[in-house]
């Protein structure tokens, strides 16, 4: 699971961050570093093994959550609004780095966001839920190309046509 809030050890490095999973499981050193490092260095994040939460970025840091979650081979990957606390600049770019990972990996994301236009951006299925208590109120199939362009006309149309399907009121 990938969580809002980026739920590193600040004590911890980014090596050790990645880690966690794989040493609760016993995993012997080598072989969870090996596998470690192959997720830091898809995350973007090789050279910054050894440096410490609080000498990174808040994008670099929601990168060491991505690849603590990765490294345990889940067959299900839970991201928890991850992208919610960053800027926008950095937003956009940790959203094309999660669709290249997703590329390689091929591991089915449920990605929980209050963002209409990245759910459309980012997803292959959208299900949209009421407000509380919450329930399924409908279902979108997401039959864009990838990369999306959030300016084509039938990216807006889903957007829009999500938009009016919400809760919300203007």
């Amino acid at each position: 699971m990938v969580f809002q809030k980026k739920a590193l050890l600040p004590f911890k490095t980014v090596m050790e961050n990645v880690e966690l999973g794989l040493k609760f499981q016993k995993m012997e050193k080598e072989k969870r570093r090996k596998i470690c490092q192959k997720y830091i260095d898809l995350v973007g994040l090789h050279g910054f093994e050894n440096s410490y939460p609080h000498e990174l970025s808040g994008g670099m840091q929601q990168r060491v959550g991505i690849a603590r979650a990765y490294a345990v081979d889940p067959d299900i990957l839970i991201m928890d609004e991850p992208f919610g606390a960053l800027d926008a600049q950095t937003r956009y770019q940790m959203e094309e780095e999660l669709l290249q990972i997703w590329e390689k990996e091929r591991k089915t994301i449920i990605f929980v966001t209050n963002n209409i236009e990245e759910a459309v951006y980012l997803a292959d299925r959208i299900i949209l839920l009421s407000g509380c208590p919450a329930h399924v109120k409908e279902i979108f199939s997401i039959d864009l190309p990838k990369p999306r362009d959030l300016f084509d006309p039938e990216f807006l149309r889903i957007r829009e046509q999500i938009e009016e399907q919400t809760d919300l009121s203007l």
